[in-house]
């Protein structure tokens, strides 16, 4: 296996400690006596359960070294996917040294894992060659990835040379690009050594879509008008959503992420505290075949904070042009999204309301940085009803609308008023109280 391995090229760059290039040094050192038995079955095992936890983590199944090394394959980002992901596979003498490692990744795919069995006397390598998850749909992982990873590991199994491999693994590029961004709908970014950041997959994401969210058509026809435009690569507006708690302003950027998925939208969730790597993360995904928009929720900044000179410049100020893949959505529950205070105001001039002070003026440019600006009010009391009742018939609620009404608004005047989500919290409510099999 070593020597398979140190023939890679495009592929072989990867960390010590991954999965593969300890398992080549483990078959090293046996081919070479290098170690006792013991010793060697403790390193196997350890790369077992590392094989076992990727397989909990992404719902893996059947043979866990071939989705290994597919996982491996799509998440590896060097020119070559890259180029691919953007392009395709377009001829060019980078495709000989690709062939090579895929030449090489097949013969890893079918690696006979027998002799070392025997001799050790394990059957660990047999077991996760057909391995059969326990009760697999309930552990948490995205199916997502996990569907797409099983599907091309088949695939890639089956190829019969290096030409079919380099085909199905050029195709998956091309459909769904590489890396991290590839598989995953949403991210959030964590702090690395020296100022770098690092992307972290969402794996839990709301599986929310635009027609769960009831009432608000406007507003979401406009969310959907912007992101189209976005997605299919014309002109479209950065986005903030302001107003009432409850109203589903969240809701309706995760269902939009959802919708446009298959389109090549991404999401990357940052937090204010991450304003000052906005920068670094723009850098990194500026050149991605993708289309990202950088979500922000609950934005609003207290009178000594500074953080929103960031986000000022990021999105129309600096020397750098936004890029056009990336698009900042944002909610508050403040249209101006920065607090006034009556110092603030102390220079407004009557006649036309214009801030006359600087501090102010600056605070306030922040929102017209957003080209669209939609408002998500409290429902009406009729509205309310109405939200409360078309989620009480999704949901198989069997009450009349009279009671249903009724009791919405009882539940509302002692759990904070009116919203969207007050409604979804009482539906919830009483579909936790039925009882299977009963008539409520």
């Amino acid at each position: 296996m070593h020597r398979e391995i140190a023939k890679l090229i495009i592929y072989g760059d990867m960390p010590k400690d991954c999965i593969l290039c300890r398992m080549g040094e483990i078959f090293r050192k046996y081919e070479e006596k290098e170690e006792t038995s013991t010793e060697l079955i403790r390193e196997i095992y350890t790369q077992i359960q590392n094989l076992l936890k990727l397989a909990t983590d992404y719902g893996f199944d059947h043979n866990l070294w071939q989705n290994y090394l597919t996982f491996y394959l799509v998440t590896h980002e060097n020119p070559f996917s890259i180029t691919c992901e953007k392009v395709g596979a377009n001829d060019g003498s980078v495709n000989h040294f690709a062939k090579n490692d895929f030449r090489v990744f097949r013969a890893l795919f079918h690696f006979d894992f027998t002799a070392i069995e025997r001799e050790l006397g394990i059957d660990c390598f047999s077991q996760i060659s057909d391995y059969r998850a326990i009760a697999k749909k309930e552990l948490m992982y995205n199916k997502n990835v996990s569907e797409k990873i099983i599907a091309l590991s088949s695939r890639l199994a089956d190829a019969l040379n290096e030409e079919m491999f380099f085909g199905e693994i050029t195709d998956f590029y091309r459909d769904y690009g590489v890396g991290m961004f590839g598989l995953n709908k949403a991210f959030r970014i964590r702090e690395k050594d020296l100022g770098e950041v690092e992307f972290v997959a969402i794996n839990n994401m709301d599986k929310v879509m635009l027609e769960d969210l009831v009432g608000y058509e406007i507003q979401k026809q406009k969310l959907i008008d912007n992101t189209r435009a976005f997605v299919e690569g014309r002109r479209a507006n950065n986005v903030l959503l302001f107003g009432d708690s409850g109203t589903g302003k969240s809701t309706s950027i995760k269902a939009i992420v959802n919708e446009f998925y298959p389109q090549g939208l991404r999401m990357i969730e940052i937090y204010k505290h991450q304003f000052k790597d906005l920068s670094n993360v723009i850098a990194r995904i500026k050149n991605r075949n993708y289309r990202f928009i950088i979500y922000m929720d609950d934005l609003s900044f207290e009178e000594f904070e500074t953080e929103y000179k960031f986000l000022k410049a990021v999105i129309e100020g600096g020397v750098e042009t936004r890029p056009d893949n990336i698009l900042i959505y944002a909610t508050s529950n403040r249209r101006h999204l920065i607090k006034e205070t009556w110092n603030d105001r102390n220079d407004v001039e009557v006649d036309n309301g214009m801030h006359r002070s600087d501090t102010m003026e600056e605070k306030l440019s922040l929102v017209y940085r957003f080209g669209v600006t939609i408002n998500y009010s409290k429902p009406t009391q009729k509205e309310y009803f109405h939200i409360v009742l078309e989620l009480a018939h999704r949901t198989g609620i069997q009450m009349s609308d009279e009671e249903l009404m009724q009791e919405a608004n009882k539940w509302e005047l002692s759990h904070g008023g009116i919203s969207g989500r007050t409604a979804q919290q009482f539906v919830n409510y009483l579909a936790g109280k039925a009882v299977p099999g009963e008539d409520s």
